[in-house]
């Protein structure tokens, strides 16, 4: 990858599941340090294409390249070295409830370890105080040697991001992450991810449904909807109307945008 290269770039990407076709056509280059958020109703996509970034999914057709990387062509140890440069939050937070807060962020090197890890102390001291100082950044360090599922749901995500921050990636990856969070909290998670890629230059490509959280924290926004993009801009002199357009006649409300993706969840419509 030379300094011009993007950190992700997309062509032409087309995902099928079945009869349904979940992205179509979709081409789209992120640069490195930027903040991009995707924006759409559940079914448009959104989660579906991030999941190409980390090879959780592969192409019907097209390509996605991380690092200058094609994704696809990877297995093994090259797949999972390039897996070392992308984190992931996701809007469950995947923490193991029984483990300690320290433990959670520990397994975010588990690549980088040979054999599995039983217990705190059966990690490398380098790993553990990198571990606390990630839990320090994100505001956690008191709670280190609690139990995961003894914190709220806004301290999850945030052990979440700092496990994430254990692997140094140079690309962030986040999957509707504040979905499940009250609104103080969403917007706390929200500062906090664009603090980090801020002071460490990350890459971060989001999922998100909120229109006012999105337009005071990306750098851009891509709308997608039905597969496909139909909205690419810098946030800077963007209105929430225009936004808005992304939902078409569907959506002209916050409450009626809540609503219709709901709907949307239950009838099991590819996120």
């Amino acid at each position: 990858m030379t300094r011009d290269d993007p950190a992700v770039e997309i062509t032409a990407l087309t995902k099928r599941f079945g009869d349904t076709t979940a992205l179509r056509d979709v081409s789209l280059s992120v640069q490195p340090g930027e903040v991009v958020v995707l924006l759409g109703l559940s079914g448009s996509g959104k989660s579906t294409l991030l999941r190409h970034v980390d090879a959780l999914e592969l192409p019907t057709s097209g390509s996605v390249r991380v690092a200058g990387t094609a994704v696809s062509e990877l297995s093994g140890r090259p797949l999972r070295r390039l897996r070392q440069q992308v984190g992931f939050v996701f809007q469950q937070f995947e923490l193991v409830p029984s483990l300690t807060v320290l433990e959670n962020v520990l397994t975010g090197a588990l690549a980088t370890l040979r054999g599995p890890r039983l217990g705190l102390w059966s990690y490398p001291r380098r790993l553990r105080h990198r571990a606390l100082g990630h839990l320090d950044r994100v505001g956690l360090l008191d709670r280190a040697y609690q139990r995961a599922d003894t914190l709220s749901g806004g301290q999850q995500q945030r052990v979440a991001i700092a496990r994430a921050l254990m692997q140094d990636p140079s690309v962030l990856l986040a999957d509707e992450p504040v979905a499940s969070l009250d609104p103080e909290s969403s917007a706390q998670v929200m500062t906090l991810i664009r603090e980090i890629a801020a002071d460490q230059g990350l890459t971060v490509l989001c999922s998100l449904h909120q229109v006012d959280l999105a337009l005071s924290w990306a750098d851009r926004i891509v709308g997608l909807r039905h597969g496909g993009v139909v909205l690419d801009t810098r946030t800077e002199g963007l209105s929430k109307a225009q936004v808005m357009e992304i939902y078409g006649q569907v959506a002209t409300t916050t409450d009626e945008f809540a609503a219709v993706e709901a709907l949307a969840a239950r009838t099991g419509q590819p996120a």
